[in-house]
């Protein structure tokens, strides 16, 4: 049986064709389905330019959450990594490997706070326009409550970590460490991970 979450922001079923789902979908009679937007669902009050939103695609991702199921997500994401991205997820299905929830940012009206205090995966949020690549939808974040920002010492007077309360522990399922297979799997591919900026560890972005 398929159990759909809905949301005040139109997570429903679309009279529009479905986005094209890149990854192969196993086991879809017991899919759960955490979202299912149309496009123009997907982008509702964003402010970006249309020159940004004209980069964007929206693609299915299908994965395992913490409750041991399969389930299908969408990334609103820049598609020159949709394929890339596409990629990840299946090989993240493929090693099982948890991720709480895949829903674009306009579930939490653009806020990134929200987003990541709810463990959410995601990546086109259009904010800090001058060094954020989520931006233009060419960072993904992934479960940022096991990956959480943790800022260097320097800097912790005048930044917090984030999301609030969140406590990094390599142990636990859904986290990343230097060489994680999915770590590998996404510098493989040419992206950059947050652990290696200089200022902190950020270690659910990932971007190109």
């Amino acid at each position: 049986m398929a159990f759909v979450l809905t949301f005040a922001v139109a997570c429903k079923k679309s009279t529009t064709p479905p986005p094209q789902n890149i990854t192969p979908d196993i086991a879809a009679p017991d899919t759960i389905v955490d979202c299912h937007y149309s496009f123009d669902e997907a982008i509702k009050g964003s402010k970006a330019p249309d020159s940004i939103l004209s980069e964007l695609k929206l693609i299915d991702v299908t994965y395992y959450s913490f409750d041991g199921e399969i389930h299908r997500g969408q990334l609103l994401l820049n598609e020159k990594i949709a394929g890339e991205v596409a990629e990840v997820f299946k090989f993240i299905l493929e090693s099982k490997f948890p991720v709480a929830k895949v829903i674009p940012v306009v579930k939490y009206k653009w806020d990134d706070t929200k987003s990541m205090n709810d463990n959410n995966s995601y990546s086109f949020c259009y904010r800090n326009v001058g060094y954020s690549k989520h931006a233009r939808g060419i960072a993904v974040d992934i479960n940022p409550q096991q990956n959480p920002v943790r800022w260097n010492k320097e800097f912790r007077a005048i930044r917090t970590d984030k999301p609030r309360g969140a406590v990094y522990d390599p142990s636990k399922p859904g986290t990343f460490y230097p060489e994680h297979p999915v770590v590998l799997k996404f510098t493989e591919k040419g992206f950059f991970w947050g652990r290696n900026f200089s200022r902190n560890d950020d270690d659910h972005h990932f971007e190109k």
